[in-house]
């Protein structure tokens, strides 16, 4: 009896061992066959601040799956993935209208884009140094970066014209290889409005912009002021609606526009309606040409859509702040419809521009996700082939029994 249970003992152990040698043998394989066939898919941080789909979670809105497609664009104007060159010769160029929420954006771009090497902010200091890796040379034009070098708020006619001097100046080199790439943010024209307007009340005047355009700055015949003294602190909406020579009209389109093409701020050169024409078409042009823009009414989208053109990502997530000053303000359908009027043109543009941003916005989206179910299908097609060469039970018993 005891000779049969020390045989059975034996048995027994034998075949234990021989079953976690197989297990044992079969989690190995399993972890080296998947170094081959899915790798890299492991992320430990995203390289230098680089996009990477695996770096974080879905913190975007879900496309509208009802959404109706407004203009007709092709896919051209849709498709927005830039190789940029932080390291080469690539700027970004911040176009930044008044009052549509540019100095938040223009902070993202300084203090809350992940990068190898980081804009260095210094306390006290209203601009940041944002050099590239490997050398001592600016790949950002903004305000927070090289500061108002185009004149205050400068718009498409200037900076196109300016930038490229005033960085060969700053670098004191001479380069004819720089791709700029322009940006910039867009706002609901009568929010915006009214936030110039308590702007300029609480005493703003931007009267040091220079407007340059062909070459020279506008004369006081072409470019009237609204008011006598230092500032228009403390004047009233129906103040403010009433000058005729007031910049905040149409804005965001005039500041887009190439001024050129209706003799800059001389009013004869071009009969009113045309002139208002070439400059709506103008605005549109330009703006859907530029490398990316963004709507402060869409802070996430905005910063979804900044993230896959550039491949660079934010440190911290967009926030929305809808209890802004013009949010605050009172008005009866009237006074509405009177802003709406004398910003035609600037709602003629955002609402192109919204549905542009809507359809690109839903057009990358659709990609990551079409990308996503063929890398998906890829994998599991992969893992299925080399689970079927894995090695069997009885194979594995052939071995163990030669050892």
């Amino acid at each position: 009896l005891n000779l049969l249970r020390t045989a059975l003992g034996r048995i027994m152990v034998e075949r234990s061992s021989k079953f976690l040698l197989i297990v044992v043998g079969s989690v190995c394989f399993m972890l080296i066959l998947y170094q081959y066939v899915a790798p890299g898919v492991i992320n430990f941080g995203s390289p230098h601040g680089y996009f990477t789909e695996e770096d974080e979670g879905d913190i975007f809105p879900t496309p509208d799956p009802h959404y109706v497609k407004k203009y007709y664009f092709p896919v051209r104007d849709l498709e927005r993935t830039i190789d940029f060159q932080i390291k080469g010769e690539d700027v970004i160029v911040f176009l930044h209208i008044q009052k549509t929420g540019g100095t938040t954006f223009g902070r993202h771009l300084v203090q809350n884009v992940r990068l190898e090497v980081p804009c260095d902010c210094r306390p006290g200091q209203k601009k940041c140094t944002c050099y590239r890796p490997n050398r001592k040379e600016t790949w950002l034009f903004s305000r927070f970066s090289t500061g108002w070098s185009c004149g205050l708020h400068a718009d498409w006619t200037e900076l196109t014209n300016c930038v490229p001097g005033v960085l060969n100046k700053k670098e004191n080199k001479q380069k004819s290889l720089r791709k700029f790439y322009y940006i910039t943010l867009l706002r609901d024209p009568v929010s915006r409005y009214l936030s110039e307007w308590r702007h300029v009340q609480r005493g703003a005047t931007w009267k040091t912009s220079l407007h340059m355009c062909d070459g020279r700055t506008p004369t006081p015949e072409e470019l009237p002021s609204c008011y006598e003294g230092s500032d228009w602190s403390g004047c009233t909406l129906q103040q403010f609606m009433d000058c005729p020579y007031n910049l905040a009209n149409n804005r965001q389109v005039r500041m887009l526009a190439d001024l050129s093409l209706v003799g800059c701020y001389n009013m004869s050169t071009v009969p009113e309606k045309k002139r208002a024409q070439l400059l709506l078409e103008s605005a549109k042009k330009n703006l859907r040409d530029m490398a990316f823009f963004g709507l402060t009414e869409y802070q996430r989208k905005t910063q979804f859509l900044f993230e896959r053109t550039f491949r660079l990502r934010f440190i911290r997530p967009f926030m929305q702040y809808n209890s802004t000053r013009a949010a605050g303000v009172d008005l009866d359908n009237t006074t509405v419809q009177r802003i709406e009027e004398l910003n035609e043109l600037d709602m003629e543009l955002y609402d192109y521009a919204r549905d542009l941003f809507q359809q690109r916005y839903q057009y990358t989206r659709q990609q990551e996700r079409r990308q996503q179910r063929i890398k998906n299908h890829m994998q599991q097609s992969r893992t299925e082939e080399a689970g079927s060469r894995l090695p069997t039970e009885d194979y594995m018993n052939q071995i163990i029994n030669r050892w």
